[in-house]
């Protein structure tokens, strides 16, 4: 049934989003490159999820590929990242799906798979780019985000994440902005950016890839909060909060050694802890 599961608020609001943006922003988005996007990273998510399975040990039980996952992914690749080649869209979603399998340990991700499908064509091919202005600053598109992040967050529970992240980035933000005597405007114009909104409320998030403790959440979040603010100010990086959360998620396996606490299971909620080696849901959880 549609909407039982936290991940269809997810893929009905990213869609909203992405016909949204096309029909008020006019972006230069091809409906051939979604469609791509999602083939590829359904396929993907089809086929390793059958690797996987057949090498996993016999007493393990098989595990179902997660489409809603790959959905997810490959319509958060059609709304942030751009191209020119369908190419490049093939590979990014190949890379976020694969970074799922690849990257985990004890059968958890700490990349969010598509942060790392953007990284991985920006670093990889010279055709990739991210347009994080490409929202705007209205304020309804940011009344239209906190909303529906908020319905999400709601259900999976990690609304401290996403203050923890646009609260120490505000302090950031307000600091520079006395020192420089700039007006607020300034200030509201850097806070009210809807790529931002979207990566506090939707990617940063993610609970399959974030530290599993609030302790550790709290630490994550203005740990990438402070990076993205040296970035964009000493840099001059656009796109920090992507490279950011980048360079930081493997702080996530850190901070699950220092606080230990039951992990996220979209099946049935925080479920798996330490020391539950026969917890049904720490066999084979949905990646």
């Amino acid at each position: 049934m549609f909407l039982k599961d936290v991940r269809d608020y997810q893929i009905l609001f990213l869609s909203l989003f992405l016909v949204l943006g096309v029909a008020t922003r006019d972006w230069t988005l091809r409906l051939d490159f979604i469609l791509v996007a999602i083939a590829t990273c359904c396929t993907a998510q089809w086929l390793l999820s059958f690797l996987s399975n057949s090498n996993s040990p016999e007493k393990l039980p098989p595990t179902p590929p997660s489409f809603r996952s790959a959905l997810i992914t490959a319509l958060g690749l059609s709304l942030l990242l751009r191209c020119e080649h369908s190419t490049t869209i093939i590979l990014a979603g190949i890379l976020a799906i694969l970074s799922k399998f690849i990257f985990q340990i004890n059968r958890k991700h700490f990349f969010n798979p598509a942060n790392f499908g953007i990284i991985s064509a920006l670093v990889l091919t010279k055709d990739a780019w991210v347009s994080p202005g490409q929202w705007g600053d209205d304020w309804w598109y940011a009344l239209i985000f906190l909303g529906a992040g908020a319905m999400v967050l709601k259900r999976v529970g990690r609304w401290d994440t996403t203050a923890a992240f646009l609260g120490s980035y505000a302090f950031l933000e307000a600091i520079r902005n006395l020192w420089l005597g700039s007006t607020w405007d300034v200030f509201l114009h850097r806070l009210m950016s809807g790529s931002l909104l979207l990566f506090a409320l939707f990617m940063i998030t993610d609970p399959r890839s974030i530290p599993n403790s609030r302790s550790g959440r709290l630490i994550w979040a203005i740990s990438i909060a402070l990076l993205t603010f040296i970035l964009r100010n000493q840099f001059f990086i656009p796109t920090a909060v992507f490279w950011a959360l980048f360079a930081l998620s493997p702080l996530t396996l850190i901070l699950d050694k220092i606080w230990s606490a039951p992990r996220f299971s979209w099946s049935g909620g925080s479920c798996v802890g330490a020391g539950l080696t026969n917890h049904p849901c720490n066999h084979r959880q949905l990646i």
